[in-house]
Formats: C-alpha cells, sequence, structure tokens
C-alpha cells in the first residue's frame, strides 16, 4: 500500500516550520491552501489554469489524460490569475475553486487553489515548489495546445520542459501553431509518439508529446463572453 507523503500540514526537505509558504500565508487567507494529499511513486498530472469559469471541456481532457498517460490523479491547479492575462472579469479565487470542485465531481481530479499561498503566479516556481516537496511523485505538466504555442513568453519556459515530462492536448484550431510555436522547434528532439503516452510520466525531463483526442468546442473566454 502507498504510503501518504506530507501535505500542506506536515514538513519535508525544503518546506519547514515558518518558511513553509503554506502555513505562512494561510493565517490571513479565506482560500483553502492545503495541498492535496500524495504518495510515493504516484503519477500525478497538472492542469493549471484560472478556470475563469471552469467546463465541460476541463472535465473531458482530465478523463483522456487520466487514461492515456496511465495517471493516479490530476490536481487541477486554479490559479490567482494569470500573469499574461487580463484579470479585469476574473471571478474571486474561492468561486472558481467551488465551481472547479463541483465540476470536478471525480475522485481522481483533485482541483485546488495551493498557487494562492505560494506568492508568485509563475508556473515554474509552482512546478519547482512540488518539486522539492514531493521529490518521489512523477509529475506531468499537463497544457493545453493554445499554451504550448505562447509557451515560450512564459517565464523560465524551458525549464519548465527541463523539469518535468510535459504533455500537450489538443485543443480546436491550435495543432498547427502549437507544433509550428519556438518551444516545438526548441524541443523538437525530445518528442514522444503518442503512442508512447502511458510511459511519459516515466520518462526523465524534458519528453513532451502532443495528444489527439476528442476536442471540446467550450471556452472560458465564449462562456464569459455569452454572459455579458
Amino acid at each position: 500500500m502507498k504510503r501518504p507523503l506530507s501535505d500542506a500540514r506536515n514538513h519535508s526537505s525544503g518546506c519547514h516550520g515558518t518558511d513553509d509558504p503554506l502555513r505562512r500565508r494561510r493565517r490571513t487567507s479565506h482560500v483553502i491552501v492545503r495541498l492535496p494529499p500524495a504518495a510515493a511513486g504516484m503519477r500525478i498530472g497538472l492542469l493549471g489554469g484560472s478556470f475563469n469559469p471552469p467546463h465541460g471541456g476541463h472535465r473531458m481532457i482530465s478523463l483522456e489524460a487520466l487514461k492515456r498517460l496511465a495517471l493516479d490523479r490530476i490536481w487541477w491547479l486554479v490559479s490567482p490569475g494569470n500573469p499574461l492575462k487580463s484579470h479585469a472579469d476574473l471571478a474571486p479565487l474561492e468561486e472558481r475553486l467551488r465551481a472547479a470542485r463541483a465540476l470536478a465531481d471525480h475522485p481522481r481530479i483533485i482541483p485546488t487553489a495551493f498557487e494562492a499561498a505560494l506568492g508568485s503566479p509563475f508556473s515554474i516556481n509552482t512546478l519547482g515548489f512540488l518539486l522539492r516537496r514531493f521529490p518521489t511523485v512523477r509529475f506531468v505538466w499537463l497544457m493545453g495546445a493554445d499554451n504550448l504555442a505562447e509557451f515560450h513568453r512564459w517565464r523560465d519556459w524551458r525549464a519548465i520542459f527541463e523539469s518535468a515530462p510535459i504533455a500537450v492536448l489538443d485543443r480546436p484550431g491550435w495543432r498547427y501553431r502549437a507544433l509550428a510555436s519556438p518551444a516545438a522547434h526548441a524541443f523538437e528532439t525530445t518528442r514522444l509518439d503518442e503512442g508512447h503516452a502511458a510511459a511519459l510520466a516515466s520518462r526523465p525531463p524534458p519528453a513532451w508529446l502532443y495528444l489527439s483526442g476528442k476536442l471540446s468546442p467550450l471556452s472560458s473566454r465564449e462562456i464569459r463572453a455569452a454572459k455579458r
């Protein structure tokens, strides 16, 4: 039986005592920032986003990733805000987290807002924190094809590629732009055939693949626009 690793209530290397950002910020935050539990050897996909709002497309690609990547869990990293996007119509974090939990409705899809306690909006810092906190967990970074198309604009994007395996999930109208992107070209030699998807979590980074599959037309931006 797998033994659970430390969550936000316990300590491990890199996060001791008052230096633990989750412990430090939980005193003043009304948002639940506790880390989900994990166990040694688990294969966990990380799907970050604003989830503003979450929708069925998020759930659909998560179920597909669980199956094809042979993952034990997927954590939805509900972000305080994307540093590359306007926050003008961003719903409160607590509201988005509640909606994500209601939508996920699956024991292996876990929405979490712990990034709010890290004090940084950048994915490289989130990933670095998780790798230090859970050194025996096999994390896989999940992102849509639209994100790969602009990945070269992310802070330390090369370091993200070099820190964890990456699965790029197909999105309508983005396949060719994503695969022609600077990031895809920079790491072209480390791309795997999607037939090897189940082995991705065990591959040392950099390693990535593009997952084709059923496409959802849903978009958070279009859902917000329809409500105006």
